[in-house]
């Protein structure tokens, strides 16, 4: 019998059989620490994983604070962004979604490409929830979490989400206190899932010290 093709001409091959070209760099930390900031800057292929939330009307989703509990990683496809980071590593490109936070909903997808690039960063709240499934699939490069004080986090959470107007004013700020009361409770829960804590400042140093390792090794 011979071996089906794949429609682009090439042979299927088995999942197992797959080899990453790329790794994943993920970036994690209370909401408002600087994590899109930081990975905007970089020049490299960046995943949102917030952009992997289900719509606010999918049924069964958690509620607090009088509205769908975003921080839950129940609200949230897991293995969608897993299935789209290991397609980079190994293919070279995936079809990401792109999620409008103020409606609650996906309103399109993109196609992301490595290009050749060795690294992608992937951002998010739940980016903690990756590093064992990651690690399985042998494509974690790192786990940072940037850390800066708490009552910076909190300003800079609540400035950012009023000029997105992501939600009403009140949901913002019950969500914002108890971000700020669990902040050191997240914390030394990300760093047990294998996550490191870093500074802004170490951060990009760390990433620094990664690029030109490649440039040394090739």
């Amino acid at each position: 019998m011979s071996t089906p093709l794949s429609n682009d001409g090439l042979f299927d091959l088995p999942e197992s059989a797959r080899q990453p070209n790329a790794r994943v760099i993920l970036v994690m930390g209370a909401s408002g620490s600087g994590k899109t900031r930081f990975t905007t800057r970089t020049g490299l292929p960046v995943v949102s994983l917030d952009d992997f939330y289900y719509d606010g009307d999918r049924p069964g989703m958690p509620m607090r604070h009088g509205m769908v509990d975003w921080d839950s990683p129940s609200t949230w496809d897991r293995q969608g962004a897993v299935d789209a980071l290991v397609d980079l590593c190994t293919t070279g490109s995936a079809t990401v979604p792109v999620y409008d936070i103020p409606t609650s909903t996906r309103v399109g997808e993109r196609r992301l490409d490595m290009e050749g690039r060795r690294y992608v960063l992937a951002e998010g709240i739940f980016a903690p929830e990756l590093i064992d499934d990651l690690k399985r699939e042998g494509i974690l490069a790192d786990a940072l979490c940037i850390k800066r004080p708490r009552l910076q986090t909190f300003w800079f959470r609540l400035m950012r989400d009023l000029d997105e107007a992501r939600k009403p004013l009140p949901n913002l700020l019950r969500r914002g206190v108890a971000h700020f009361l669990a902040e050191p409770a997240m914390y030394r829960e990300v760093e047990a899932k294998g996550a490191r804590p870093v500074s802004y400042t170490e951060a990009q140093e760390t990433l620094t010290q990664m690029l030109a390792a490649l440039r040394w090794n090739d």
